[in-house]
């Protein structure tokens, strides 16, 4: 069973353990709203054989008063051990529910974030555990106690007296058939309210994102006009399906109230024909008003869980991605990289690289050069496992890197891509991000290798300086340069450099370029460039056309053979010669 919660709610171990207590929890609660009934009940009895024995109350009271007194006790203790398996269980395993997302999103290939809405990942990852927060604290496992409740009282009430019982709940499987039975158009209005919200959320971000050239444009007016649009549609389909829900459950729960009339009915003609007493029908009376309260709330939760499945759904979408695995021992003879018939595409039949062969040598820098969408960034990922190839191989010394874990192998790489992201945080702390145990001299000594020194020294606050959301106050060529002292600092025996140059002035590429020369002995280089002034003095140039090689080897053989390389090469350096005119 606890494996069924489990896949069922998407909760871990203990999360399933700790409902399962709580639904406990919740069923002695609504049991126990039956004991002031039977005490009042009781009271009422003993005042009446008063009144037919001409007995003095008053002794007799203090026992009622006493037994009133310690149902209110065991009320207390109920609802508190209640509270503390529903809400308190409840918040420690949302904790749980954003850290198990959080890891299995860590693990996952980035073909999944490449095929997913990010707008749509940061709604599951915040509104969508938000709303389960309030479900399993107010909703759902209320919703099974109130059913075993109800069913346990129930049939108390037919060994009683069957008429009486029935009286109470034939309402039951109509109200619940008139809330269950709208459970597909519920499904269809909540579909459509959480993609409409989505639809906000991916406006207002793409909003963010691209304000500059909103305003360049001045397309302000337009894209507001259309965010009012998803605003409008978000609002509509809100209130659609708060409709659905309200008129599914409010006739359910009107009708409901129907037994009530039903019992009086019955009871009196009963009573009427002497075929009932009068305490069992105060007694049915008491306990139809208190069963029809929990049953509303039933009615009520079983449409809150309907929307709690849809997003269930979305977050198990998430938790069964299968993950990248492998042995997470990972000692390699060399650092060679090989790449021995490789094929990867990100979709179907759009392939981007196609049966692609060579090997970047331990100690050597391999450049990858060739036209834009050729593959060569692609070819520099799949490098590192942040993809899997569908066909051949990638090695590293020997080891197929498909079958070591991401973490494990990602220990021998540094990275420098052509889009750098730093966090909000000082520079200091974004070089030392390289290495979380380095020293600030050896964080000074990366900057200065990656000619960053300079410019750091000219902030307010030197390496103190907080860069901003993603190094919003630093320039595009600083951002990189930071970036590449980052890798310099983790000092791995590969690295992958992904037009690690593109954004430096003519002065400091060369600067970077030979403070990258000093720190590359006996590592594996492997470096993207459109420059071939940056990629002239490589060991190995492999040209990526069309996601094939078109050619391999040292850059003054491949510019001598007249292909692709020298074609480049010449074009390049024809564009140097170009002025305005």
């Amino acid at each position: 069973m606890i494996h069924k919660l489990m896949h069922v709610f998407a909760l871990s171990e203990k999360g399933a353990k700790d409902f399962v207590r709580a639904v406990i929890w919740c069923f002695l609660c609504n049991l126990s709203l039956m004991m002031p009934v039977s005490v009042v009940i009781l009271t009422i009895q003993f005042l009446l054989d008063c009144l037919e024995t001409g007995a003095s109350p008053l002794d007799g009271l203090w026992f009622y008063t006493g037994a009133g007194i310690a149902v209110l006790a065991v009320l207390f203790v109920l609802h508190y051990f209640q509270y503390a398996s529903l809400y308190l269980a409840t918040y420690k395993e949302s904790a749980s529910r954003r850290v198990s997302l959080a890891e299995t999103l860590r693990r996952l290939p980035l073909s999944f974030f490449g095929n997913r809405d990010l707008s749509d990942l940061t709604a599951t990852m915040i509104s969508d555990c938000s709303s389960l927060d309030q479900m399993f604290s107010h909703y759902i496992p209320q919703l099974f106690a109130s059913v075993f409740s109800t069913l346990f009282i129930g049939i108390c009430m037919l060994c009683i007296d069957w008429r009486m019982a029935l009286a109470v709940l034939w309402v039951l499987p109509v109200a619940v058939f008139l809330t269950v039975g709208s459970k597909k158009l519920q499904d269809t209005f909540g579909t459509r309210n959480i993609l409409a919200k989505r639809a906000v959320t991916d406006n207002i971000q793409e909003c963010l994102e691209t304000v500059r050239d909103i305003r360049a444009c001045s397309r302000e007016e337009d894209h507001l006009q259309k965010l009012d649009g998803h605003l409008e549609e978000a609002e509509r389909c809100a209130i659609h399906s708060e409709l659905v829900t309200g008129a599914a459950v409010c006739s359910a729960q009107a009708f409901l109230r129907i037994g009530l009339a039903t019992t009086v009915l019955v009871g009196i003609g009963l009573l009427a024909g002497g075929e009932l007493s009068f305490l069992y029908f105060l007694g049915f009376l008491f306990a139809a008003a208190r069963l029809y309260d929990p049953l509303g709330l039933v009615l009520q939760n079983i449409a809150a869980t309907f929307n709690a499945k849809l997003q269930i759904n979305r977050m198990r979408t998430i938790l069964e991605q299968p993950a990248q695995t492998g042995s997470e021992v990972c000692e390699p003879e060399n650092f060679d990289i090989v790449f021995d018939h490789v094929k990867f595409a990100y979709r179907e039949d759009e392939g981007v690289l196609e049966d692609v062969s060579f090997t970047a040598r331990q100690g050597q820098v391999t450049a990858l050069v060739g036209p834009s969408g050729g593959g060569k960034s692609t070819a520099c990922k799949l490098a590192a496992r942040f993809w899997d190839v569908q066909g051949g191989k990638i090695t590293l010394g020997g080891l197929n890197i498909s079958q070591i874990d991401p973490e494990a192998l990602l220990k021998y790489y540094s990275f420098v891509f052509q889009d750098v992201v730093l966090f909000r945080d000082t520079i200091l702390e974004n070089i030392r991000l390289g290495r979380r145990d380095a020293s600030d001299e050896e964080v000074y000594t990366a900057a200065r290798a990656a000619c960053c020194d300079e410019f750091i020294q000219e902030l307010p606050e030197g390496y103190q300086t907080m860069v901003g959301e993603n190094g919003s106050t630093l320039s595009g060529g600083e951002r990189q340069r930071i970036s590449i002292a980052r890798a310099l600092l983790k000092d791995a025996p590969i690295i992958l450099l992904d037009e690690a140059t593109a954004s430096l002035d003519v002065e400091n590429e060369t600067a970077v370029q030979e403070a990258i020369s000093r720190l590359v002995k006996d590592k594996t280089v492997l470096i993207i460039a459109h420059r071939m002034r940056t990629v002239s003095s490589a060991d190995k140039i492999v040209v990526l056309v069309g996601g094939t090689v078109a050619e391999q080897g040292e850059p003054g053989e491949l510019y001598r053979r007249e292909g692709v390389y020298s074609r480049m090469v010449r074009l390049q350096s024809e564009s140097q010669n170009w002025v305005l005119e």
